[in-house]
């Protein structure tokens, strides 16, 4: 059995990423909703998986191991769910594609701090002619590069090839983040960020984030 623990809809990219890889291995989970904004957080994270996960979400737990299987970060986590699910829903079969989707998706991973701190994720937020940061620039470059790019070499739809994937999963966050924030990107790169926002499991997770109630004043504007 598979339990996959999250937070908050609206605001946890990374929640984002783990609840997409789940879905996308196709297998049974139960879903865990906790709320690392409240004040008993302080206490929960210290203990149990989440301790193992240094406090963090997404985490994944496989109660068909034994032990059971604690795995936490979107890589780990769909690493887990590829094995599981027979090595055919997460990354390309061309060898090239695959290697150039796992570098991407690790890029994403690692790096990007300057857009992820000055454009948080905020799915059910728009805003119109917002003035992105120059800090954030860069990063706002090298995705539109690495989309262009990866579209222009394995064809698209999707960042490489036909197939919906990794790739698309670590960066269904930041399609998110720039349509929050009107980001202005190359029409290749725009057309990818709308199919990205379009996609039934990203749309399905934009409408529940809707019924949530818990809101952070930090991530409001």
């Amino acid at each position: 059995m598979l339990t996959l623990h999250i937070t908050n809809r609206r605001y946890s990219s990374w929640s984002l990423r783990g609840w997409l890889a789940a879905r996308q291995s196709g297998l049974p989970f139960t879903e865990v909703m906790v709320d690392i904004y409240a004040p008993e957080w302080a206490a929960m994270k210290v203990q149990g998986v989440y301790a193992q996960a240094n406090g963090k979400v997404p985490i994944l737990v496989d109660s068909d191991s034994t032990p059971p299987a604690v795995i936490w970060n979107a890589i780990g986590i769909i690493d887990w769910l590829d094995r599981k699910s027979g090595g055919i829903r997460f990354w390309p079969m061309d060898g090239n594609a695959r290697a150039w989707a796992v570098s991407a998706a690790v890029e994403m991973q690692a790096g990007f701090l300057a857009l992820r701190q000055h454009c948080p994720m905020n799915c059910r937020r728009h805003y119109p002619g917002w003035q992105v940061a120059d800090a954030a620039l860069p990063d706002i470059a090298r995705v539109d590069q690495l989309w262009q790019n990866g579209l222009q070499r394995f064809g698209g739809p999707w960042l490489a090839g036909a197939g919906w994937g990794a790739a698309d999963i670590l960066y269904a966050p930041v399609a998110s983040r720039l349509t929050t924030y009107d980001v202005r990107l190359s029409p290749e790169a725009d057309a990818y960020r709308q199919r990205a926002m379009a996609h039934p499991l990203v749309a399905e997770w934009v409408a529940a984030a809707a019924h949530e109630t818990v809101l952070k004043p930090d991530y409001e504007f």
